[in-house]
């Protein structure tokens, strides 16, 4: 169970209505009625808690689960203990996310401005925003309805932050457009100057770097990422889309909508990601790419050329995935060979 002294839980749900907020359907043998106080993890959960079972190593856990009732894949739902009430779905992860999402939805912003926050007076701030302790509001910035202002952030000048959105503490915003519903995590830097100047032996000349930051609906941005903006076009990040921690995205960049990108991706400045596209931790990006929608990067991944949609690529220089594990298998199959032969020899 979460605990209480960080996450309140909203009250009891009854089981047809968790089913209908996730979507799910109710075995012919399931209770509607039955009333669930909060979610847990399958070893640990009792009678009165909704799981999930969403991948196959846990089946185990499954079987022997004390949980009320689970969220399962229709394939795994008959090996299920007696007496479990079970919501079928076919993407049991999803439908837990909802669950979890109705017994601990997002808490109410309190409108308040700390007397130690710093408000210009051109600034607009919508009804009900709360700003606290330290935060900094620049001159005509535009602070939607809802939102929450945490302590220390910075907004500057002519920033514009949808409606509902919430900024970290210590985040710092600049030369940017944010849509709603836009979590920006603790330490994130959006719409500084990018890494842009003209080389030259007798002293780098800096590029203006004249773009903004477009972060549009819905998008998350992890503590202490960092994202440039433009030089002229804008750096854009498409809607829906899940950044998480330590990313650095350059200038330019143009981010698909709904696309995951783990920590510590870092990304050359002018590539174009198409949307859909997943990149798994460390991965990098040369500049000036174009990754088309759909496309899966694994982690540690050194992308040096443009991917096509769909595709599927591992390892530096990065390769289609089948064909990167088919060189490694070779490797490893040359490898013991070669241990081999060193012995006879000997």
């Amino acid at each position: 169970m979460a605990d209480s002294r960080f996450f309140r839980v909203a009250g009891k749900l009854s089981l047809g209505e968790l089913a209908h907020r996730c979507g799910a359907e109710l075995t012919a043998e399931a209770n509607p009625d039955q009333v669930f106080s909060d979610v847990a993890p399958l070893d640990t959960a009792g009678s009165d808690h909704v799981s999930f079972l969403d991948n196959r190593k846990y089946i185990d856990s499954f079987r022997s689960s004390s949980a009320g009732a689970c969220i399962v894949h229709p394939d795994m739902a008959d090996q299920a203990p007696p007496g479990m009430q079970l919501l079928i779905s076919g993407y049991p992860y999803k439908a837990y996310a909802l669950v979890a999402q109705a017994f601990y939805p997002r808490p109410t912003v309190e409108a308040s401005i700390a007397p130690t926050a710093t408000v210009d007076g051109t600034a607009i701030i919508g009804e009900g925003v709360r700003i606290e302790a330290g935060a900094v509001i620049g001159p005509r910035a535009e602070i939607g309805r809802g939102c929450l202002i945490a302590p220390n952030a910075v907004i500057g000048e002519a920033v514009v932050v949808g409606e509902d959105s919430i900024v970290g503490a210590n985040a710092t915003l600049s030369h940017c457009l944010v849509g709603a519903r836009v979590n920006i995590y603790p330490g994130a830097c959006i719409g500084q100057r990018g890494f842009g100047f003209a080389i030259d032996p007798a002293g780098h000349v800096k590029v203006p770097q004249l773009g903004r930051v477009i972060i549009e609906d819905d998008v998350e941005v992890g503590a202490n990422t960092t994202i440039d903006r433009g030089t002229g076009p804008d750096t854009v990040v498409g809607a829906g889309s899940m950044i998480d921690n330590l990313v650095q995205i350059g200038h330019n960049v143009r981010l698909g909508k709904v696309c995951v990108i783990a920590a510590q991706v870092g990304m050359s400045g002018s590539t174009v990601l198409g949307d859909l596209v997943i990149m798994g931790g460390q991965g990098g990006i040369a500049g000036h790419l174009k990754i088309g929608s759909g496309v899966q990067i694994a982690a540690q991944s050194g992308i040096l050329k443009s991917i096509e949609p769909g595709e599927k690529v591992m390892g530096t220089p990065a390769k289609p995935l089948k064909q990167f594990f088919r060189e490694i298998a070779i490797l490893g199959r040359l490898a013991k060979k070669g241990k081999g032969t060193q012995q006879d020899d000997g």
